[in-house]
């Protein structure tokens, strides 16, 4: 045999026809499969080739071996080897499997002679192939245009974030984008990898995770730099994104005025323009999907020069819709209306209880950021038809800067409020943290001493015991919008702040 002679591994890729794309010529102790071209036959297909090597120390198919065969997409994998005793020249050969099948990843054929080896490969593919379409089409009941995504919680050392409650938000953000998740996975590295954020062998599971299942997407909840992104697009096919792209994309999403949209490009060129450098490689894969679309997209490729041109335009068409704004507001001061204003994390029910306050029809969805733009009404109730209701963008932990700053100028309507209600949604496991997350922002923005009015809302969902609780240690009033309860003392509540 030429491997044994020449003590060095040999393989060769196999194309479905049986013609030899590849030869490849190792070291004695492994062999380093080129970069292949990302077409594939579809989107649960494998990629039409089928490696086959030869091993030197009597060993079986490798653990490097089956990582190959997962982020690859290989049709299968085999090696030639001899283990001695036992089955002399053998082939053991490793392919995938669905996820209803998994213990792992793969299963086997063999050990076995050479010569023994009788497969039909065309009808062995096909059946496979066919298995993951029916499993793959078992777990996308869900809308089939939806992209599919796995999600990655990565825990830092020395922090004390509970893995659970920021995965449920992701899901929630994920939900907003209009994205399905498959699977979720935890990981707690002892030290963040500069490469990866989490260690190779780790995205390596995760990867081959996302692959088993047919997702297409990979989502982080922390941010991920240029450089990282692009390292863990180069081991696999799938599209990665960090949480803060995400928010981005629901923004993008979710502008509806030309104001709203303005302020998602000037985010979205902001957040782009100190990642330029590497951005075009990072971002290559992805441009036009989850993360990268809305008005902002197409300046993914622009240079320096160009996007801060773009970014002085958007300021200055934002600094004219600010003075149309300014000059609402001063009109409202001059009329002596008291302002009301509504702020709280994304999704707590603000909207919600804008309507149900100034009996309105603002458009009310049950996920994060449906509201942009501040929404402003007069309290329709009777005899109190002399205050002003405004509605805002929620706030959200670790809010991108990019994404505050764009939307200061929407914040601005705060300042002129006489009071601010901070509606928090008392059915949140994590509504503490919340709460700690809006006051911060708050503090952001120069707020922190504006007088306010806490308000726990959807307490149709919890124990009454526990409401009586939190109302006493945030000396707050709880209201549930859904069954119109508490709404005639939440209202002589801001009557009596007012008046004071």
């Amino acid at each position: 045999m030429i491997s044994v002679e020449i003590s060095r591994q040999v393989g060769i890729l196999i194309n479905r026809r049986g013609v030899v794309e590849y030869v490849i010529v190792g070291d004695r102790n492994r062999i380093e499969i080129p970069r292949l071209s990302t077409e594939r036959v579809g989107r649960a297909r494998f990629r039409g080739l089928r490696f086959i090597h030869t091993h030197l120390n009597n060993e079986l198919l490798t653990k490097e071996d089956l990582t190959d065969l997962a982020l690859l997409q290989l049709d299968l994998i085999g090696c030639l080897t001899d283990i001695k005793g036992v089955v002399p020249n053998s082939i053991h050969i490793g392919y995938l499997v669905p996820e209803n099948k998994r213990q792992k990843a793969w299963s086997f054929l063999g050990p076995q002679g050479i010569d023994s080896l009788d497969i039909d490969f065309t009808e062995f593919i096909t059946e496979l192939e066919n298995e993951f379409v029916r499993e793959r089409g078992r777990l996308h009941l869900l809308d089939q245009e939806k992209e599919k995504a796995v999600l990655v919680c990565v825990v830092q050392p020395g922090s004390k974030k509970i893995p659970e409650d920021h995965i449920a938000e992701l899901k929630e953000l994920c939900y907003s984008a209009g994205i399905a998740v498959l699977d979720t996975a935890i990981q707690r590295p002892k030290e963040l990898h500069p490469t990866y954020l989490i260690g190779k062998g780790k995205i390596e599971e995760v990867i081959m995770k996302c692959q088993q299942l047919g997702a297409d997407l990979l989502v982080f909840d922390e941010g991920l730099t240029p450089g990282q992104i692009n390292n863990i697009s180069s081991i696999t096919e799938l599209n990665v994104i960090d949480r803060n792209q995400l928010i981005l994309d629901i923004f993008a999403q979710m502008a509806k005025t030309n104001e709203a949209k303005i302020q998602v490009e000037l985010a979205q060129l902001r957040y782009i323009l100190p990642r330029l450098a590497s951005v075009n490689k990072a971002f290559s894969r992805i441009t036009g999907r989850i993360g990268t679309r809305g008005p902002g997209e197409t300046k993914l490729e622009v240079d320096k020069r160009r996007i801060r041109d773009k970014i002085a335009f958007l300021e200055k068409k934002l600094t004219e819709i600010e003075g149309i704004r300014d000059r609402k507001r001063e009109r409202r001061k001059a009329s002596g209306i008291p302002v009301v204003s509504i702020v709280g994390y994304t999704n707590s029910g603000k909207s919600t209880l804008l309507n149900l306050l100034t009996k309105s029809r603002v458009e009310v969805k049950d996920m994060a950021f449906s509201t942009l733009n501040p929404t402003t009404r007069t309290i329709k109730y009777p005899e109190r038809k002399d205050i002003i209701l405004t509605d805002t963008v929620g706030f959200i932990k670790n809010l991108p800067d990019v994404l505050l700053k764009a939307f200061i100028a929407t914040l601005e309507e705060l300042r002129d409020a006489n009071l601010l209600l901070h509606l928090v949604d008392a059915s949140s496991p994590d509504f503490e943290d919340k709460i700690r997350a809006v006051e911060e922002t708050l503090k952001i923005l120069n707020l922190q001493n504006k007088d306010r009015l806490t308000v726990f809302n959807k307490i149709d969902k919890i124990d009454r015991g526990f409401i009586k609780n939190i109302e006493d240690r945030y000396n707050a009033i709880s209201i549930s919008c859904l069954k119109k309860e508490g709404i005639e003392r939440l209202l002589e509540a801001i009557e009596k702040r007012i008046k004071v």
